[in-house]
């Protein structure tokens, strides 16, 4: 007898069946994917280069930043997805091929980081071509996440309508943050038994075994998430003027499309200057915690579940919640005012070096950055084209990319600057976190200016107009 999916019935005018809540779950099992990959990577490896290894805080944001420097490539992912297929999908194919290649050369930068380690402090040609060889890897490392994670998210709009959009959108990100606890207090439980002074050779065993588990792991979600949901509930096929005329598609008439709109560009500007502000401290929280704080590895790791759980918060009350009632760009103010906030109570905090006062802090960060995202990500999708999703998310995911790698970058470069500046850690880690709250402020300031309706108004046109003239001409 075959089996009755209740949930088919409800079908959109195409006949399609609607993305149901399990599957919403489901493919929120591959950004719990990224968000265990974002803790080895921002929360284990960046403190053991900097306290254990002594690698400069610049070099280790610096390389670390590499993974998203190559954020061009997203337009690029993003746009092959729209117009090219892999194994006869359009999203999936892209997806599980990034994950396996991610995974891979996460492992192989451990490998890398331990000779840069052992060639420190001297700095020699050894040294720097250990730089260069772990800028190269992260650099590939985010490349893959391109090739996978563009055209997942193009894939949302495809299998979603716009009035259950939002929900798909706060339950895969709130699933980005269950993967960042879960990742958080796995990774802790790994690292246990290592101690503020444990030797390298343990370290190294321990951090090794980390990262060949939780990539594994990552593999398995990622396969999980995504295997038959394009193929039931896509609607590409009946949105896209695309999907017959691949052929004819060039990423030149990709980038005209993005510049039909204004719009667009405040926008971007908006993403770039509040992401940045977001994630400046990405790469010296858990440091800070080890200097100020006296905290283990083990310690400052488990901090991404306390701030994974605010935000947690933050993405499953917004969507329901503060959007209902203030509307997404308001929604979207209110969070960056929030983080601008608590980022000057992470400083006050220091003062006191009480662990259990800054891992309260770093929850109501962790709320508050969950406000904004939810916020920002909802107007994303109202500024996405459905004609070319695949293009719209990849410039977006440009935006990002480029300002998480620019604000990790910054947050090392300001820290050693702080150093020098001040005598003491507490007043030179301060410097990063001052410098985001002052950020945020200005990102307000830019929100002002995006208007939904002018590019759900002009914009959609203008596209529609481009498309045809390209495609046909």
């Amino acid at each position: 007898m075959a089996r009755v999916d209740i949930s088919d019935s409800q079908t959109d005018s195409f006949g399609l069946p609607r993305v149901t809540l399990l599957t919403m779950f489901r493919l929120g099992l591959f950004q719990a994917g990224l968000g265990i990959m974002s803790v080895l990577t921002q929360g284990v490896l960046n403190r053991v280069m900097i306290d254990e290894l002594k690698v400069p805080a610049l070099i280790t944001t610096g390389t670390l930043a590499m993974a998203q420097f190559v954020a061009p490539a997203r337009v690029w992912f993003g746009q092959m997805s729209d117009s090219k297929s892999i194994l006869g999908h359009h999203r999936t194919g892209y997806v599980w091929i990034g994950t396996v290649l991610f995974a891979i050369a996460a492992f192989f930068a451990v490998q890398v980081v331990w000779q840069l380690g052992g060639h420190l402090p001297a700095w020699t040609v050894q040294t720097t071509a250990w730089v260069a060889t772990l800028a190269l890897v992260f650099a590939v490392y985010g490349l893959a996440i391109s090739a996978s994670g563009t055209p997942f998210a193009a894939m949302l709009v495809d299998v979603s309508d716009e009035d259950n959009r939002p929900k798909l959108v706060g339950i895969v990100w709130s699933m980005l943050m269950v993967g960042i606890i879960i990742g958080a207090i796995v990774s802790s439980r790994l690292l246990k038994e290592i101690e503020l002074d444990t030797p390298i050779e343990i370290l190294q065993v321990q951090i090794n075994r980390l990262f060949f588990i939780m990539p594994a792991i990552v593999i398995g979600l990622c396969l999980l998430a995504t295997v038959g949901v394009e193929k039931k509930y896509s609607r590409y096929g009946t949105r896209s003027i695309l999907a017959d005329r691949e052929d004819k598609v060039t990423l030149g008439v990709a980038l005209r499309v993005l510049t039909a709109s204004r719009q667009t560009g405040i926008f971007f500007t908006f993403l770039l200057v509040m992401t940045i502000s977001l994630f400046m401290q990405d790469g010296v929280l858990e440091p800070y915690g080890g200097r100020v704080f006296g905290m283990t590895i083990a310690e400052t790791t488990k901090l991404n579940a306390f701030w994974g759980t605010g935000t947690l918060i933050g993405l499953s009350s917004t969507g329901f919640l503060l959007v209902p009632r203030l509307g997404k760009k308001n929604t979207t103010k209110v969070g960056c005012l929030a983080v601008a906030v608590c980022l000057i109570l992470v400083v006050m905090a220091g003062t006191t070096a009480n662990q259990a006062l800054f891992k309260g802090v770093v929850v109501l960060f962790g709320i508050a950055s969950g406000v904004t995202t939810t916020g920002a990500l909802s107007l994303m999708l109202d500024l996405t084209a459905a004609e070319t999703a695949g293009t719209f998310i990849g410039a977006w995911g440009l935006s990002q990319a480029l300002a998480r790698g620019l604000a990790t970058a910054a947050g090392g470069a300001v820290l050693n600057l702080g150093e020098i500046l001040f005598s003491t850690p507490l007043l030179a880690y301060g410097l990063v976190f001052v410098t985001q709250s002052v950020g945020m402020i200005i990102a307000v300031t830019l929100l002002s200016r995006v208007n939904v309706r002018e590019f759900q108004t002009n914009a959609k046109q203008a596209i529609a107009t481009l498309l045809e003239n390209e495609l046909d001409g």
